[in-house]
């Protein structure tokens, strides 16, 4: 956070002496970096909290929630830089290079550090959002460079607002998947490699379940899932019950990776008027 806090007084001394807008530009966009990261360390340090009477599954979303707010303002800088772009397009602005050049390539070093430093942790969506994040503002120092060293050698200055929109474009549909899969996630939808279809043929095959209804699939964030379910059983006694539990939790947990499971045992053969409908009759 320190770094990118000089990062963006060294850009906006940069921009200010070569009079460069894509250097201001670039400026505001790390320092939208600043409440980023802050809040994705305060997210990190949420999950890892235990469960407790108010938060009783814990604080996993913490870093999912964190992820769809940083990519939400990605959305609305990446649109807002855009803007800037095709502005810039009508009224091209003179600039000096060397300060742009030089400027960037600091910027450069620290970005493209941030970005490798947090290649590892991609997995995390929380991470993955702070890695796009840095990977977007590295991009957008290349492009300075480059659009330097053209507009020095051609004098096309358009090619610096037209780099500028293609990088506002890369970050915007990136952003758009993390903001889709957060809010997926925070809608308690299923696990996106999971289906509820193979989890429950897989409680099927477990000997003494003959059927399986209400099954809920959802996951919590981080890698954590959870399930739910009501599985028929026939009469029996409550020590096979609880062997037909640590069946479908250990099936659950091998299987799909899924931590928390939470079984109804029913008995099969119910009447219909219970408002439970058996598929055919159970057969004794």
């Amino acid at each position: 956070m320190a770094a990118t806090l000089g990062l963006v007084v060294a850009e906006i001394f940069g921009g200010l002496l070569g009079r460069s807008v894509a250097l201001l530009n670039d400026a505001v966009h790390n320092l939208s970096d600043v409440p980023a990261l802050g809040i994705s360390y305060l997210a990190m340090r949420w999950a890892q909290r235990p469960a407790d009477s108010e938060k009783t599954y814990g604080y996993h979303r913490a870093g999912t929630l964190a992820a769809f707010t940083n990519a939400f303002v990605l959305v609305l800088l990446s649109l807002w830089l855009g803007y800037e772009a095709f502005d810039r397009f009508r009224s091209p602005v003179e600039v000096v290079e060397s300060w742009m050049i030089w400027t960037s390539v600091g910027a450069l070093a620290v970005n493209g550090g941030i970005t490798l430093a947090l290649v590892r942790g991609r997995g995390d969506l929380n991470l993955r959002s702070i890695l796009v994040h840095n990977f977007g503002d590295a991009l957008s120092n290349v492009a300075i460079i480059a659009g330097a060293i053209i507009i020095h050698a051609t004098g096309a200055r358009w090619i610096d607002p037209l780099l500028g929109l293609a990088i506002g474009l890369l970050v915007l549909w990136s952003s758009i998947g993390i903001l889709r899969e957060s809010s997926h996630i925070l809608l308690e939808g299923r696990p996106l490699d999971l289906r509820v279809e193979d989890v429950a043929r897989a409680i099927l095959k477990i000997e003494g379940i003959q059927e399986v209804h209400d099954v809920h699939l959802w996951s919590l964030g981080g890698g954590h899932h959870a399930l739910s379910l009501h599985a028929r059983v026939p009469d029996m006694h409550l020590d096979e019950c609880e062997r037909l539990l640590g069946s479908i939790k250990q099936v659950a947990m091998k299987e799909f990776s899924v931590e928390h499971t939470t079984v109804q045992l029913e008995r099969a053969g119910l009447p219909a008027q219970s408002g439970y409908v058996m598929p055919e009759p159970v057969k004794k």
